[in-house]
This record gives C-alpha cells, structure tokens and sequence, in this order.
C-alpha cells in the first residue's frame, strides 16, 4: 500500500461508547489559488448529506443557488450551530477536506487552539491533576474557537456565493425558530448539567420547573440570529474582534466552573491553517484524508494499509473473520496514534513513516487470521522520537459530520465538534463554548516523560476526527464520508469504506452495519445488530472479552453510483441518527 503526504483508538471507557511517498514538511503552506470552475453539469446538480434535515436543507438551498459544496458546507455548519448544539457550532472546530474531479485534494485545519497563558499543568489544581469528568464544564477545558476562521478561509478560494448569503438558512433557524428533535432531547436529558449550567442554555432550553423541555418545543434563539446577522455582514473578523471576542474571553475567566484566563489578543491571533492532507492508494483506490493534528486520517489509512494483503472482499461482512483482522489492525493504528500523533507545529510526527508501505507491512505481519495479538504498542516508523512517552487513552465524544457535492463536481467533506455534548456549558450570543481541550493529555507526563499531546500555549490538540474523499480507478470521486463519535470516528469510516468498496455495500448500507471495534480491555460488538452473533466466534479467535454494548453512532456519507446516463451521486445518511439528505 502506497502512501504520501500529498501538497495541494484513542480508547475510552465503554460507557462512552454506550453513549456516544516522499515526507514533506509538516508546518502548514500558504493558502493556493482557486482553480477555474468546471463547466456544471445539468444531470446532476449535487447533493448534501448532514446529521439534521434542516442543516441539509441549509446546504441544498446554497446549491440551488449555484453554490459550490464549499458554500454548502459551511451553510450546513452555520445551520447546525442551531438545530444540532449538543455536537458542533461555531463556538468549536473542525476539519474540512475538499476536492474536485481533476484530482486535487487541500485541507483545512480549523481546530480549537489553547490559550497563551496555558501551560503543560494547566489541568493540575491544588498539586492534582482533574479528571476527565472534572474538566469538562467552564472554563478551563475551551479553546479559542477555529471553525468561522476555517469557514472564511476555505471560502475565500472555494465559494461562489457572497458571505453573507451562507448565513441565510441559519438566520431563520434561529430568529423563527426550530423543534427540539428526540436526539436533542435525549441529549439535554443526559447532560442537563453541562446544558444548563449556563443561564442563557437554561433559558433556551428548560423550562420553569427546571426540567429539559420536550420534543417539539419550538426554541427561538434570537441571540444566535443576531450573531450570524453581525458575522454575515462585517466577516468572520467580527467574531474575533470586538465585543464577541471580548464576551467569550470574559466567559471563560468568569465561569461558574474552573474558571481560566483567555484573552482577546488569543481570539485575534487564531488562523486557520490550510495542511498538507495524507492521501494513499488502497487496492485500487486512492484514499485521501486530514493530516495531523488530526490522528483520525493517519488511522484510517494505516488500518487500510494493514489490511490491504487480506482477501476480505472473499470473506465478505458476515464474517467474524474479517471483522476480527478490521479490529486487529485498528489496535496496532491505536497504539502508533497514542505514541506519535499530536500537532504537528509542535511536536515531530512521523507522518511519513507511519504511512511507508515497508513499515505497515511489517505492521501487518502482527495481524494472524487465526488468532488474537497479546497486545499492541506502538511501532519504531522512520522518523519517530523516543523524546514523548505514550500516553494514555483520552476520552472523546460529541462531534457531527457532513458533505456535500456541486454541479461542478466539486466535494467538501466537513467534520465539526464542540467535543463533549454541549461543550463546556458556556455561552456566548447564542451558541455553546468547547470543551476541546480536554482532548489534550491531562496528565502532561507519563513515567518521566512528557507526552507530545500535553498542553501548551497556542497548540492544537489531537483529534479523530476523519473526514475522507476516495476517488476511484478511474481518477473519478467514488465516496465522501466521515463520522462523529470521538474515538469511534474512525472505525466507522473503515467500515464505511471497506463496506463500500470491498464488500460492494450501497453508502448507506455500509453506514447502517454493525460495528466491531477495539475497546478498553475488549473487543466491542455493537448490540441489535446481526453483527452481535459473532461473539462466540470472536471469542474463539482468541478474544477474551467480547461485549455487546449499544453505540451512538452517527457517519454520513455521499457516493457516485455509475448508471447508463454516466451516473449520479446518491448521499447516505446513518439511520442511527436524525441525518438526512438533500438535494437541490
């Protein structure tokens, strides 16, 4: 398997998961030209693929309008800052991976970045370092947010439409109004004190007995529509600068809970960075996805790469077999990301050594199809330091992912979080604060060594989120996916991928699957699915504990589907989920 950086499990506690070719430089490159649009195609005019239909919706109104999948993207994202805030929102971050039809695949990096004053300790309190569950609420887990910087920049080289016509869709979600769909309620339910542990949260979404309010309430956020109506005309300047940059500084060194300094010379400082994506070819498809600070695309393609010399199109989706050499390969990828991965401005990945084919194969010779490994630890790829310890699993949650694909043939594949649901509970004209930081190493060291995921001023931490475009044998865009769900993210788009390109599932079949993944201590199958059968065979690989354990999955995907008039593109979208799909 083939893999280059290409120019143009961090396990958690099952719990969470019942709920929830040549180096090139890592530092990030001046954004490129736009390229001259293709002639549209009238058979097809595109569609988009989100974790709510009225974000969907959002995106279909800006292709109809001519938009490109970029303006899609970013009205998607816009639109489920209302409809969706226990996942994502313009108080958090994300990854955007787009490409077009000539080949050409670019990234944006618009993940949440720590504050000057923080510091490796900046989780030890009293000598005492929190624990995850301690860190989450107020201030002290929020980075400055990244995703209206990652919106402008990737529009100012992929959209069509004005600015200020993206915000349109999200401006009347909010000033009008939108129903509280059963996820959200369930969600509010689960966590109502991070959801209402501000009082702007508990206005908007508890009623006077102090209970969440039901499914079907009609929730108005007029403070929300206000800050899309300042942003949509002044520019994403206006949400660094200016009385929102200083609401939210003053937000977090005040909270209710762990409160922390953040300036409005950090909100001023924040850039997105346009990264140089990891692309390689499987089988015969090239598979392009984020680079670091995301360790989800370098997951995914040394999972791939591993499993490239087994025949698991032969063995096929109901068998315990492959499902067992999928999970194999994700602890060994789990392992090198918990070793290596972290932003790459300040510690050095081995990006291209994790992803040599010399070393995955030698990877891959741990994998037996007979039986278990005794455990996994990370690899020596070429490149690596000694200079970090591994660090220890790292809790994830929350997260949404959505696509979409133009007239022209243009793709935009965008995953965005807040981190846990609803962030850290914090509030600012209207939309929720992350809590990204807790994705950080807590604990800076481990036995004697520091961990290249802790903490430091203006660093980015690691992530799985895994937003991936595939093109086909033929140079052609086959499949657009990624997923939410912490560190599942990336088991569920292997499983999408090797659903639809080995296994010849449709998008959405591949989506609706089961699940079998590597987990603390366990090999975790996911309950109500025909895949839960497998637990004696998996058992009898070697397995010693198999659990069968509900998931709150959540993936979207949009694939090309070749037909007599050359085809269409067909989106998919996880019935686990409120997802939908829209076209114009």
């Amino acid at each position: 398997m083939a893999f280059r950086i290409v120019r143009s499990l961090a396990p958690a506690a099952l719990l969470v998961l019942a709920q929830a070719c040549a180096p090139l430089p890592n530092a990030a490159r001046p954004l490129a030209a736009i390229a001259p649009p293709q002639q549209p195609s009238a058979e097809d005019p595109g569609v988009v693929t989100a974790a709510d239909p009225r974000a969907a919706a959002a995106g279909a109104e800006m292709l109809r309008l001519g938009g490109s999948a970029t303006d899609a993207a970013i009205a998607t994202m816009l639109a489920l800052t209302v409809v969706e805030p226990q996942s994502s929102g313009i108080g958090g971050g994300g990854f955007l991976v787009t490409a077009d039809e000539a080949g050409r695949v670019e990234s944006f990096d618009g993940r949440e970045m720590a504050p000057s004053a923080a510091t490796p300790d900046w989780f030890t309190v009293d000598g005492k370092v929190l624990s995850h569950a301690d860190a989450v609420a107020g201030g002290r887990s929020v980075g400055v947010p990244g995703n209206l910087r990652l919106a402008a920049a990737a529009h100012a080289l992929h959209g069509k439409l004005p600015w200020r016509v993206l915000f349109g869709p999200a401006i009347r979600l909010a000033g009008e109004g939108f129903a509280i769909t059963p996820r959200l309620a369930s969600t509010l339910a689960m966590a109502p004190d991070i959801a209402g542990l501000d009082p702007a949260g508990r206005a908007l979404f508890f009623g006077a007995d102090g209970a969440p309010l039901p499914v079907g309430t009609v929730v108005r956020n007029p403070a929300l529509a206000a800050t899309f109506e300042k942003v949509a005309a002044l520019g994403a300047d206006s949400f660094y600068l200016g009385d929102n940059a200083k609401g939210i500084a003053a937000r977090v060194g005040t909270a209710p809970r762990n409160p922390a300094p953040m300036s409005t010379a950090d909100l001023a400082a924040y850039k997105a960075k346009q990264r140089d994506p990891v692309c390689g070819s499987y089988r015969v498809w090239r598979v392009c996805s984020m680079g670091p600070p995301s360790a989800g695309g370098i997951t995914v393609l040394q999972t791939l790469g591993t499993l490239e010399r087994f025949d698991l199109k032969a063995m096929g989706p109901a068998s315990p077999t492959a499902w067992h050499l999928i999970a194999e390969a994700e602890r060994l990828a789990f392992a090198d990301r918990d070793g290596y991965l972290a932003d790459p401005d300040f510690a050095p990945v081995p990006t291209a050594g994790l992803l040599d084919p010399a070393y995955l194969a030698a990877r891959s010779a741990l994998i037996s199809d007979k039986a278990t490994m005794d455990s996994a630890a990370p690899g020596k790829p070429a490149g690596a330091t000694d200079r970090f310890a591994m660090a220890r699993p790292i809790p994830e949650n929350g997260t949404t992912h959505f696509a979409a694909v133009d007239r022209w043939g243009n793709a935009a594949s965008y995953t965005s979080t807040i981190e846990s649901a609803f962030g850290s509970g914090l509030m600012v004209g209207g939309y929720y604060l992350n809590n990204e930081l807790t994705d950080f190493n807590l604990d800076p060291n481990r036995d004697g060594k520091a961990t290249a995921n802790r903490v430091e001023a203006g660093k980015r931490p690691r992530s799985s989120m895994s937003p991936v475009v595939v093109y086909g044998p033929d140079g052609h865009l086959r499949l657009i996916a990624g997923a939410a769900g912490g560190y599942t993210i990336p088991p569920q788009v292997i499983r999408v991928i090797i659903g639809t390109l080995d296994w010849n599932m449709t998008a959405r079949d591949a989506i609706t699957q089961g699940i079998v993944m590597p987990a603390p201590g366990a090999l975790a199958v996911e309950a109500g699915t025909p895949l839960a059968a497998m637990v004696p065979a998996l058992q009898a690989l070697g397995h010693a504990k198999v659990v069968a354990v509900p998931m709150r999955l959540k993936a979207n995907a949009i694939e090309w589907v070749p037909g007599s008039a050359g085809g269409h593109w067909v989106g998919a979208a996880d019935p686990r989920s409120e997802g939908a799909t829209a076209s114009p």
